[in-house]
């Protein structure tokens, strides 16, 4: 299933990019859906709406539109709604990230998710993107996001590589080296 929604997502984000390259509005469209995912993560309202399968697609559709009118471009606002309609919004995250790599590689650029227990201020999101652009020689683009169950570090994934320095998993590892003692 895993799989599936990954190329569902894939398939939303790639069909978007398009339509916004060609209408040579990329940049909006990203800042649009910063935006939005930065309002995903402020509302629990907005969380509700777009995961609950106990709203319809209409009312999805609607809700989504109420959020973005006036605030995103045109070609954003019918993306939103046409995921709603078609009842692809929880697909929201994946379809922003993916989107988010798209535009990345084609401004030549690597794209990382970053998730730490608290915001990162702009220096450490400006000094990660410094360490991360020394490492594999590309300018980054940062997808950030909290999760405070990590407690505390940072977990960075960029491609099929992953880094997980967080507290989290560092007294997991610890945990099961006491059980084996």
């Amino acid at each position: 299933m895993a799989d599936s929604r990954s190329e569902i997502a894939e398939r939303y984000a790639s069909a978007f990019f398009e339509l916004v390259q060609e209408e040579g509005k990329v940049e909006k469209a990203e800042a649009d859906l910063d935006a939005l995912r930065q309002a995903y993560d402020d509302s629990e309202d907005l969380r509700r709406l777009v995961q609950s399968p106990a709203f319809s697609a209409e009312v999805k559709t609607k809700g989504i539109a109420a959020v973005l009118e006036g605030k995103a471009d045109p070609l954003t606002v019918n993306f939103m709604k046409l995921l709603a309609s078609n009842g692809r919004l929880p697909l929201l995250l994946p379809v922003i990230r993916r989107f988010k790599e798209i535009a990345a590689e084609a401004r030549g650029e690597v794209s990382a998710q970053v998730v730490s227990a608290h915001p990162l201020s702009d220096d450490q999101v400006q000094e990660l993107k410094t360490q991360i652009r020394a490492s594999v020689g590309k300018d980054v683009t940062l997808d950030t996001s909290t999760d405070p169950e990590l407690l505390g570090g940072l977990i960075v994934k960029i491609g099929s590589r992953m880094i997980d320095s967080s507290l989290k998993t560092k007294l997991a590892r610890l945990r099961a080296r006491l059980k084996e003692a």
